[in-house]
């Protein structure tokens, strides 16, 4: 019995060490933890408009935001979240900026510049103004095959497996389908994640087309020009193929967590990161270089007014997506990687924008040729990716027709556009290509238009 007491205590000893090992590694992620789960919590609640129990049990709920708690204060404006009461973090809402993660060091107090609107109301018909469209059926259209498609990607009752949030299909710039989940509309306003990189990516087709920068120039980084990063291009960064080493991994401390959890600045945090290859030798998917792009951006205007005015003045309200917010991190840039919101309406008027090659209802946004540029393949992306959207070139969704491009955001965030079926389909949901098949999707929904 005693032999057995003495092992029963060294196993007790172990296990009691392996919960402090594991609790030592695992420390430090807990203030990516809680940074997540407080950014997501203020956005949700102050920029989506919804309740702090609807984040809690649609947005953070998944492992391991889940283990964050979050108290939010309403007539503030803030959210803060730990874990197990370590390493709490906050947020804070400021207008027309959105909700940044903030530090001890920030001053909540300093008063801030916030973007310049034109939200006036157009009145003519959706896409082009704020009128309800025109009612229009097409004898090219099977309507039951597109209803029955779209329902088909959403959960019945009971289940959380392909966990849609909202579908909208527009056909000739009519919407033809348009489905959301419960608890959401078409008012809700929702995070477009990475596919803030593809809106990043228009504010230099509009530069371009407006002669004010070539993006086959030099990168302009001061801290590249005595190493071989100088021969880095803008071009290089669009299509991600700049060779710099970066750590794009969101289930650990990486590079691109500690860019969107940690860094005050973001758009220096590739900046720092030696050349791994040389530039068109090596694509790779970087968070980081989205926005080092944001910075090079904001050095392109005489104020830091005109930056934030830009997007919003030269594309955004123009096309009517009065609805978008960019938000900025502690150091006023535009998160260009991740934090762009809208309804599910504006983002189909993005990729309507696409659609038309930079045409809206008459005036040319940006140059027809900047569409051709954002859709050529990166040099060994395999056909995947081009200028900051995403490609079927390579037949990645096989059953999708080749010439789609799309902007592309985690938990499966996407807008399609398809030319050959002057078509543009929007999803959004809380999981990826893990719970949805895209490629079954876009088949069945292609086949319905003849």
């Amino acid at each position: 019995m005693k032999r057995f007491k003495k092992i029963l205590g060294f196993v007790f000893i172990g296990f009691v060490g392996l919960i402090l090992i594991a609790a030592f590694w695992n420390y430090p992620k807990l203030t990516i933890l809680s940074g997540y789960s407080a950014k997501n919590m203020a956005s949700s609640v102050f920029i989506g408009n919804r309740s702090v129990e609807f984040t809690d049990i649609n947005d953070n709920n998944f492992v391991p935001v889940h283990l964050a708690d979050d108290k939010v204060n309403v007539d503030e404006k803030f959210s803060v979240a730990s874990v197990f009461g370590l390493k709490e973090r906050k947020a804070i809402y400021r207008e027309g900026l959105g909700s940044v993660l903030i530090d001890d060091s920030f001053d909540i107090d300093v008063p801030y510049l916030k973007p310049k609107r034109n939200k006036k109301k157009i009145n003519v018909a959706f896409p082009y103004g704020d009128l309800p469209q025109k009612d229009t059926v097409f004898d090219t259209v099977d309507y039951h095959k597109i209803d029955t498609t779209v329902s088909s990607v959403f959960d019945k009752e009971g289940e959380s497996i392909k966990k849609t949030r909202a579908v909208l299909v527009i056909h000739k710039n009519q919407i033809i389908a348009e489905k959301y989940a419960d608890g959401l509309d078409e008012n809700s306003i929702l995070l477009g994640w990475s596919m803030t990189k593809s809106v990043l990516a228009t504010n230099y087709g509009v530069l371009q087309k407006q002669g004010r920068i070539n993006i086959n120039e030099k990168a302009p980084i001061k801290a590249w020009q005595n190493d071989p990063r100088k021969e880095i291009t803008i071009h290089n960064l669009l299509q991600m193929n700049c060779g710099l080493a970066w750590d794009e991994d969101y289930g650990s401390i990486s590079d691109a967590t500690k860019m969107l959890y940690i860094e005050k600045d973001m758009t220096l945090s590739q900046i720092d990161k030696e050349a791994i290859r040389k530039p068109n030798e090596y694509w790779y998917y970087s968070s980081g270089v989205s926005n080092l792009l944001s910075g090079i951006l904001r050095k392109q205007f005489d104020s830091y007014q005109e930056y934030l005015d830009f997007p919003y003045r030269e594309f955004i309200d123009k096309i009517g997506m009065h609805s978008m917010l960019i938000e900025t991190d502690m150091a006023g840039n535009y998160v260009g990687s991740s934090y762009a919101w809208a309804t599910v309406r504006d983002w189909a008027k993005f990729g309507l924008l696409y659609l038309h090659k930079g045409n809206w209802n008459g005036e040319q946004i940006f140059d027809p040729s900047w569409v051709d540029y954002v859709t050529t393949p990166s040099p060994t992306s395999e056909g995947d990716y081009g200028g900051h959207f995403w490609l079927n070139a390579g037949g990645f969704y096989p059953d999708a027709p080749r010439d789609m491009f799309s902007a592309n955001g985690f938990q499966g965030q996407r807008v399609f556009i398809v030319p050959s079926k002057d078509l543009v389909i929007v999803r959004f949901g809380l999981i990826g290509d893990a719970g949805m098949d895209f490629n079954t999707f876009l088949k069945e929904i292609v086949a319905a238009i003849n």
